[in-house]
């Protein structure tokens, strides 16, 4: 077993954005899961991606597959998000991936016939920890995030049922659905 290295000493395998969303129906049931990656730089390339999950389905939309599915492989299966999600082996489509975010106003995504929007900035704040677990092991993770108060998913121009989640305080308010910059993965 390889020994733990040091938070200190982990060296820098991503950096870039990764916005996502969870939306919900009334029940509080996961109706589709998104995983939008920017990826600056990293040891795997760079590029954009989107993993989408809805109705038991997972697809991942970049013109880089390589750089995707190490993304989805890597990341998004270790994600809090994604347990308990009928995750099967996703459907991999070279595509442009189009995305356009700031943290004034929002994120629009275009992918093949995905289609994503996320507004309503709630807040922006720091977050680190050098305990983020994934399934190579554990890796410090470092961003800037951004709660937001609204998001859709479009496939083949049919909205997808499904709202955001708000919650936490007027000083600390989470989402479900939350916009990412300045993100640094170090193992």
């Amino acid at each position: 077993m390889p020994k733990p290295v040091a938070a200190s000493h982990r060296r820098i395998i991503l950096a870039g954005a990764n916005p996502g969303l969870r939306l919900f129906d009334e029940a509080g049931k996961v109706t589709a899961y998104a995983s939008i990656w920017m990826v600056d730089w990293s040891i795997r390339g760079s590029g954009t991606a989107v993993v989408l999950w809805f109705d038991g389905i997972v697809r991942v939309v970049s013109e880089d597959v390589d750089l995707a599915a190490w993304l989805e492989r890597y990341f998004v299966r270790s994600f809090l998000e994604v347990q308990g999600l009928p995750w099967h082996e996703p459907a991999i489509e070279r595509d442009l991936v189009q995305v356009s975010m700031n943290l004034a106003d929002g994120l629009s995504v275009k992918a093949a016939d995905i289609q994503i929007e996320m507004g309503g900035v709630l807040d922006r704040r720091l977050f680190a920890t050098d305990n983020f677990q994934l399934a190579e092991g554990n890796h410090s993770l470092s961003l800037v995030i951004a709660p937001v108060r609204s998001a859709t998913v479009s496939i083949g121009g049919a909205s997808v049922p499904g709202f955001v989640q708000v919650d936490g305080t007027p000083e600390k308010p989470g989402s479900s659905a939350f916009l990412t910059t300045a993100e640094v993965w170090r193992r």
